[in-house]
């Protein structure tokens, strides 16, 4: 990982440090690029809030290899982590590889891992299609997220994601403020609850809806017919001075649990992270950045070294907390004071 890493510097001089420590303090108001808004509180707080989460360490019993297998999108995923859809290569990364290798490198590389990988949109239009033909060649192993456009090219976008195979699609709300896009002049907007029942019931792909912050949204969202949702706040890179997701996932999932899937993402660079945000109540962990900077430093046999790192640290928490199998995660992992 730390060739990996080097490399990585290298080729996003200018858009990434790649720090030994991905909190947000060195990128501040970054945009484009790999930073968070503004004052980049928000990202901070989404690594923050993770931070101050305290595990119990627990060794007196018998578990000395723990499943971290789930049963999710209709495949059985060696662990609950996907890589979160992060796109534009040239105008956040640097631009040294195309968007075609970085999509390939993420999809195929989650694919022979044996977990999920996620796929982005924006602008150029080359973006959705990297990562849809990605996906085309991991058999449709990928679920591809979608901009709010307005309805023209959403529709248009939903259409050619389920031509080339999807079963599930995302959209990520939470990028209707995302200053690249405004800067490009493409209109992208929040959308009202009858307008979301709308784009769902238009597609036969089941539908998650990334961009959760609060018990009300999440509602909406299952309401309008919603399969999945993500607790996410865009890496931070959308509205300063939001909370982190780790504070606002427990109240969300205390809410929603069972009824749909929840995914959560935000500051999670670890797989200790990965059991603290499942111990808040998430059936799956989204991974943004990492997953960039692996990409960006090793392509394929980055992304491949890094979701190894992960699991290791996932199987060594969930020894040293006595969790028998991530479909056992429950708030006892955490310090009191967390629960």
């Amino acid at each position: 990982m730390k060739e990996i890493y080097e490399k990585a510097r290298d080729l996003m001089k200018g858009y990434c440090r790649v720090c030994p420590v991905c909190d947000g303090k060195a990128c501040r108001g970054e945009v484009p690029g790999m930073g968070g808004i503004g004052t980049g509180s928000s990202f901070e707080e989404n690594f923050n809030s993770l931070k101050k989460i305290k595990l119990n360490m627990k060794l007196i019993h018998n578990i000395t290899k723990p499943d971290t297998s789930i049963n999710l999108f209709g495949r059985c995923l060696d662990m609950p982590v996907l890589a979160a859809p992060i796109g534009g290569v040239s105008y956040n990364m640097g631009g040294k590889i195309s968007e075609d290798e970085y999509a390939e490198a993420i999809v195929l590389g989650c694919l022979s891992k044996k977990i999920m990988g996620t796929t982005g949109d924006g602008v150029p239009e080359e973006i959705h299609m990297a990562g849809l033909n990605a996906m085309k060649k991991a058999h449709g192993h990928a679920i591809p997220f979608i901009k709010p456009w307005e309805d023209k090219e959403l529709f248009q976008k939903l259409e050619k994601a389920h031509s080339f195979g999807a079963e599930y699609v995302g959209m990520d709300i939470d990028a209707a403020g995302l200053i690249t896009l405004g800067l490009m002049g493409r209109p992208v907007s929040p959308k009202t609850p009858e307008k979301l029942k709308e784009i769902i019931q238009s597609t036969p792909m089941k539908f998650i809806v990334k961009g959760i912050m609060t018990v009300e949204d999440a509602l909406l969202a299952a309401e309008a017919g919603a399969y999945g949702i993500v607790v996410s706040n865009h890496g931070g890179r959308v509205l300063d001075f939001s909370p982190g997701t780790a504070d606002v996932l427990p109240a969300i999932a205390s809410t929603l649990k069972d009824k749909v899937v929840i995914l959560v993402d935000g500051g999670v660079r670890t797989g200790t992270d990965v059991l603290k945000m499942l111990a808040l109540g998430a059936d799956a962990v989204m991974l943004g950045r990492p997953f960039t900077i692996a990409a960006m430093g090793g392509m394929q046999a980055g992304v491949e070294k890094l979701i190894d790192k992960i699991k290791s640290e996932l199987v060594q928490a969930m020894i040293l907390t006595g969790t028998a199998s991530v479909s056992d995660v429950s708030s006892s992992v955490l310090y009191d004071s967390f629960r």
